[in-house]
């Protein structure tokens, strides 16, 4: 949980007042139960820690023997977190040292987790909440499932800023006056989109040329040749009688140097001819016959007449007549028209009554179910009062209608904070200790924000007013996962926690790679097609792990993948056919399997002309095992820079990499990202296996900062799965609480973490479990009361 420590609000001032402030709702009283300093916890740190962190020694700048008082040390936040985070991923003490039992570092974790945080598993404290606006794919799928509309947010919006490496997270998505004048046109716009508001219109009949049939019905107006004569008949039924505008939708098709071929088309309505043309080769595939003529109430005859003209002369192929369709655009006079079915999706009884009442209690109905949905809760009878009025008071203007005062007040709604933002109410707000559940509006929120990344739908908004969500929670999350919507969750979630969304974007030179000048070559292998299914792959390894529920630790060392035929191409694995993805089982020659061997990795991770070891290396150790490195200390040199002048032959990463780090300062850090960034030199920066490097064979064997050899990838997969299988499921639990919570991970959380991943364990791994867990723990379900005052203000 290293990773803690680089939450930019923290300090040791903060977190002496984030327990002080904990005390309130964490322990109030003395546990009994805890271990004694002197007694029990002195002796452990004297045996495993003051070797190098006390008598005198401070390696790395930690000393933890040089403090005046008990209570003065106890009150050094920043140095028991470190303390307690090293001992938890079992960094300290180093592997090559004595190492406590499991009992002993649960012992002292225990103890430093309640004496020293004050932080009680049974009552965790569920942070805080922060106000914080949809971001660019929440604003996205909100609109288009509220409206139905496709709106571009990455052409209007500005990219999102992230923070713990997702755009979920309340800290960083402000707001700014350009962007909310952003936000008042894309609400313009949307509404435009989504809301029809002209009136009525003159419908348009469409008769296909397969209705149109020859009197002994062996043809139709399709494939008429222009060397037979041929008269196609419909009887067609009108509703509306009265004059018609009719076009003839067709083509020419055949020989295109059949220039001397052509024909004449006639039309006829009731045995009267409305209009007709010559024909010959034409290119264009939508050509158009107008003409006019009256229609009778009932049944009407149409009628296509061919008539052979000019032959095609020798050496010239023949012509035919393609009819697709005749529009019947009438009655011309108006009297009969119709709305579109989307007026109806809006407008559910048609138009609006002609009367004052009626009118305002039909606004009502439009708009109170659409606040509702946009607002995630429902409207409040003064809101839906003020939102009434707005549309009236619009629709009695000049050259306005009903339907404009409508989509005024809805444009109105999506320009609102209320539907911007992911507010919360809290029935004490302004009492910063006291912690309750969020209320079942909250809680659809949330859960469809996660795993939707868009607004709650009906079934949830239902349970929610019947208080019946909470009770409901788990055959909920399961029928969210088998919406096609839960596509999203996958693709926004692993995009940014493996950064699978970059692998389309990436900069990698694929000539340098493939050291070829042939760019038709290294392009036509590592192309878009192949980017995509890498992407792909990745994505939906995760999904199939989900809502198979599988062991999350197959993730790692899956032996089967996802391909479809360009990938399995690039990959040099034969038999998959077509560009589906679909699953595939693995052999050892494939050199294949769980993460650490998808190309997505291999891709986002390399520099743009070979691969980088280190950017490996952190990558696992950020995202897999939750232990990421520190930041590199200013004007480290480049890996060929810091080679220059030792040798002139050609080396091997590996080679360059020793000579990297012979500085002292770059010596423990790279300790833990070099082995395993260097087991996975076999992939090349394009993700392709190879085995030999400048002629020399590839060293993938290495050993884990915490002890654990391996001698290539497959074995260190394994290692990781296996031995470090605890620190992957804290690692991937610690991703999606920030995700879906919107906030970092903080010291008090970790009790929360410990019992999801304990849950996990017992149940194999279950990845159901882990997403359960997620949901139905404090940070999820619970919020205290900080900041709440604002929030409760945007609700007035």
């Amino acid at each position: 949980m290293t990773h803690l420590k680089m939450n930019k609000f923290w300090s040791p001032k903060l977190i002496g007042l984030a327990a002080a402030v904990g005390l309130t709702f964490s322990l109030t009283a003395k546990d009994s139960s805890l271990p004694d300093f002197n007694k029990d916890i002195e002796p452990l740190l004297v045996e495993y820690c003051y070797d190098c962190h006390g008598d005198g020694a401070d390696k790395g700048g930690l000393e933890m023997d040089t403090f005046e008082s008990l209570d003065a040390h106890f009150k050094d936040h920043e140095m028991w977190l470190a303390v307690w985070e090293n001992l938890r991923a079992q960094m300290m003490p180093p592997s090559r040292k004595p190492q406590p039992t499991a009992e002993q570092r649960e012992l002292l974790s225990r103890w430093i987790e309640r004496k020293v945080f004050k932080v009680d598993p049974s009552n965790p404290d569920p942070g805080r909440v922060t106000l914080r606006r949809l971001n660019r794919t929440e604003y996205k799928h909100a609109v288009k499932d509220l409206l139905n509309v496709d709106f571009d947010v990455n052409e209007e919006f500005p990219p999102d800023d992230t923070g713990y490496g997702f755009d979920t997270i309340g800290d960083v998505l402000s707001i700014s006056p350009l962007l909310m004048e952003k936000y008042v046109d894309a609400a313009q716009t949307v509404i435009a989109k989504g809301v029809h508001t002209s009136g009525p219109y003159i419908p348009t009949e469409k008769v296909w040329g397969t209705m149109f049939k020859t009197k002994d019905n062996k043809h139709d107006a399709r494939n008429l040749s222009f060397d037979q004569e041929a008269l196609l008949e419909r009887i067609h039924t009108i509703k509306y009688k009265g004059e018609y505008e009719m076009n003839v939708r067709y083509e020419i098709r055949g020989s295109k140097e059949a220039t001397s071929h052509t024909a004449l088309l006639e039309v006829f309505v009731n045995g009267k001819k409305i209009s007709d043309r010559h024909l010959g080769w034409d290119n264009s595939r939508n050509l158009k016959l107008p003409g006019k003529g009256y229609l009778n109430e009932g049944k009407n005859t149409l009628a296509f007449k061919l008539t052979p003209k000019g032959k095609p002369e020798e050496g010239e192929g023949r012509l035919e007549l393609y009819v697709h369709q005749l529009d019947l655009v009438g009655p011309s006079d108006g009297s009969h028209r119709i709305y579109p079915k989307e007026y109806y999706t809006f407008f559910p009884d048609g138009p609006a009554p002609a009367d004052k009442e009626g009118r305002r209690a039909y606004a009502e109905k439009i708009i109170k179910p659409f606040a509702t949905r946009a607002f995630r809760r429902p409207v409040e009878n003064g809101m839906l009062d003020r939102l009434v009025t707005m549309a009236l008071k619009t629709a009695d203007q000049p050259g306005q209608s009903f339907e404009k005062g409508i989509a005024h007040a809805c444009t109105a709604i999506l320009a609102s904070t209320r539907f911007l933002f992911r507010a919360e109410i809290q029935p004490e707000p302004n009492n910063p200790a006291k912690i309750v559940p969020v209320d079942e509006f909250a809680l659809a929120s949330r859960l469809s924000f996660f795993l939707w990344s868009s607004i709650p739908d009906k079934q949830l908004l239902d349970l929610a007013s019947e208080g019946k969500l909470r009770a409901n929670l788990r055959p909920q999350v399961d029928r969210m996962l088998k919406d096609w919507k839960s596509d999203r969750f996958i693709e926004n979630f692993v995009g940014q926690w493996l950064s699978t969304k970059d692998v389309l974007l990436t900069t990698i030179d694929p000539r340098r790679i493939l050291k070829t000048r042939d760019s038709r070559k290294a392009y036509g292998i590592f192309n878009y097609n192949a980017k995509r299914g890498m992407k792909a792959e990745t994505e939906m390894l995760f999904e199939y792990l989900l809502k198979e529920d599988r062991p999350a630790h197959e993730f790692l060392n899956a032996d089967y993948t996802f391909l479809n035929d360009a990938l399995a191409k690039f990959y040099g694995i034969d038999g998959v056919k077509g560009r589906e993805m679909r699953k595939v089982s693995l052999k050892p020659e494939h050199h294949r399997g769980g993460i650490l061997t998808h190309a997505s990795m291999h891709v986002v991770t390399s520099n743009p002309t070979r691969t980088s070891p280190v950017k490996r290396g952190l990558f696992i150790l950020e995202n897999i095992l939750g232990t990421p490195a520190p930041p590199a200390p200013p004007n480290v040199p480049e890996l060929e820079e810091a080679a220059k002048g030792k040798n002139k032959k050609v080396m091997t990463m590996r080679e360059l990499m020793v000579i990297h780090r012979e500085d002292p300062m770059c010596a423990s850090c790279h300790a833990r990202m070099d082995p395993i960034g260097l087991a996975m030199e076999n992939y090349n920066a394009l993700g392709l296996f190879r085995s030999e490097e400048n002629g020399k064979a590839i060293d993938p064997s290495g050993k884990l900062i915490t002890g654990e050899a391996f001698k290539d990838i497959n074995e260190l997969s394994n290692v990781l799965a296996n031995d470090r299988r605890k620190d992957f499921y804290r690692c991937l639990t610690e991703k999606l609480l920030t995700y879906a919570i919107g906030r970092g991970m903080e010291y008090y959380d970790m009790p929360t973490m410990d019992a999801i991943v304990s849950e996990m364990e017992k149940q194999g791994g279950s990845m159901k479990a882990l997403l359960y867990g997620v949901i139905e723990s404090a940070p999820f379900q619970k919020r205290r009361g900080d900041g709440d005052r604002l929030l409760s203000e945007t609700h007035n």
